[in-house]
């Protein structure tokens, strides 16, 4: 995320891009301890190969994209859709802004409600009208 912060810590995997000393360095300079992954075992970060997948089969399987900025764009109208808006079953269907402390949403009437759009169209969201 632009404009995050330096992180505190990094999970990489055997690339070579962090086997630099350079690059190490950098990482020592600004105070992020990186935290190298087993081979071959995608279960020592479940929680990032959960997000990744989830990524994956919900929205990028689906979508097209021409270069580096439309990805960006694109990802950053899921993110709007996955996060805020949309009910986990991990937080007991509740939105994780409201579990968060956010307001809880008005909940749709059967009888008055239309839809909320996302990514283009690709996910639609009841909304009370």
């Amino acid at each position: 995320m632009v404009g995050a912060g330096v992180p505190s810590h990094l999970s990489t995997d055997k690339a070579t891009y962090f086997r630099f000393h350079q690059r190490c360095a950098n990482l020592w300079i600004l105070g992020t301890n990186y935290l190298r992954s087993v081979p071959g075992a995608p279960t020592s970060h479940p929680f990032i190969e959960r997000l990744i997948g989830t990524i994956r089969r919900e929205f990028l399987d689906h979508t097209q994209f021409w270069n580096e900025t439309d990805l960006t764009r694109k990802l950053a109208a899921f993110v709007d859709y996955y996060y805020p808006d949309r009910a986990h079953a991990g937080v007991h269907g509740r939105t994780p802004a409201e579990t968060a402390g956010a307001t809880a949403p008005i909940l749709a009437d059967f009888r008055s409600y239309g839809w909320k759009s996302f990514c283009g169209g690709l996910f639609q969201l009841p909304s009370a009208t």
